[in-house]
């Protein structure tokens, strides 16, 4: 890795790949000297509309470009496991799009495979790295709100998604869990880890993917998260955590607020708010800030998003999937724990 710049490559071409390099060009520190698509015209026009030098049309090429320092999986996540898993093997370090794999076992693999290597490997899931939403953990590990008992998440969209859609199609892991609902899923866990027990109902589309889930998670402790996720209608996209002692609300967009209010017993509502200077409110800088930051420091995970606790959300939405009878093509029986 260069001292002046970190070197990234992007692999894929889609819409997340474009917000996430338009945020990466405006980084002093950081320079994209690579795109990588399965088609070579699609890397090419990328490659010219954010003037990055090289475009390659297959992902090997990227994988084994040793100018690169970190690559940038943005596939869909059916193909997480294989795209990630081979720059891994060719020893680039990784920053993985959410969700991080399609299931559990693929992500532990990923997860044993850059441990072997020695190689950095973060999951891209940017609400743990906003400068807001970090803070609100940080009141709730203080204890501002006494001890947790409930948390309540939900991300809906009203798509009317076609069922040749990616989010309707089961090859591309489908539905609305693993694209939306792996967000109050990892709300839930920042703030409470693993849950000792989950319970899920869903409707399902004819395609076998699910068009809306809602889960219950819990804790031995007392705690409970009640989190909906759909396709088919916009829900208020809020959060909200319940303690022994007050609660705070994050009202649209939890998963990159503008703002919370921490209400206590006995004192007025607090409202903290997101600093002008950290960007626009659904900036991805944060996560490739966080990933620089680890790089230079020598880490092979980001403290923000260790890849535990990536496994962990992992393993809670197998478990949610293995309620609703959501599997995709190629998956074992029994996905996870019972």
């Amino acid at each position: 890795m260069t001292e002046e710049k970190v070197r990234w490559g992007v692999l894929a071409t889609g819409g997340m790949a474009a917000r996430f390099t338009a945020d990466l060009v405006d980084l002093p520190d950081a320079e994209v000297v690579a795109v990588a698509s399965r088609s070579e015209a699609s890397a090419k026009a990328f490659a010219e509309r954010f003037g990055i030098a090289r475009a390659y049309g297959g992902w090997d090429a990227l994988a084994h470009d040793e100018d690169v320092d970190v690559v940038y999986v943005a596939t869909p996540h059916s193909a997480h496991r294989a795209a990630a898993g081979l720059c891994l093997e060719a020893g680039r370090n990784v920053l993985c799009e959410k969700p991080f794999t399609l299931n559990a076992r693929e992500a532990a693999e990923l997860v044993a495979l850059a441990r072997e290597r020695g190689s950095f490997l973060m999951e891209a899931m940017w609400m743990s790295c906003n400068p807001l939403v970090r803070r609100l953990k940080a009141l709730v590990d203080d204890g501002a709100i006494g001890e947790v008992r409930t948390v309540q998440a939900d991300f809906g969209l009203n798509g009317a998604f076609p069922p040749a859609h990616r989010l309707r199609d089961p090859a591309q892991g489908g539905g609305a869990l693993l694209d939306l609902g792996v967000y109050p899923v990892s709300f839930a866990q920042l703030l409470l880890g693993e849950p000792d027990r989950v319970t899920a109902s869903a409707v399902l589309s004819e395609e076998g993917v699910d068009l809306q889930t809602g889960a219950l998670l819990s804790w031995d402790g007392g705690a409970l998260a009640a989190l909906h996720c759909s396709i088919v209608g916009a829900t208020a996209n809020s959060a909200s955590v319940t303690g022994s002692a007050g609660r705070i609300d994050v009202p649209y967009g939890f998963f990159f607020p503008t703002h919370f209010v921490l209400h206590r017993d006995g004192r007025d509502p607090e409202e903290f708010t997101a600093d002008p200077a950290d960007g626009p409110r659904d900036s991805l800088r944060h996560e490739a800030l966080e990933v620089m930051r680890a790089l230079r420091a020598g880490e092979t995970e980001s403290p923000l998003l260790p890849l535990d606790g990536t496994l962990a959300v992992m393993r809670t939405l197998d478990a949610v999937r293995d309620r609703v009878g959501v599997r995709y093509p190629g998956e074992e029986p029994g996905l996870t724990r019972a």
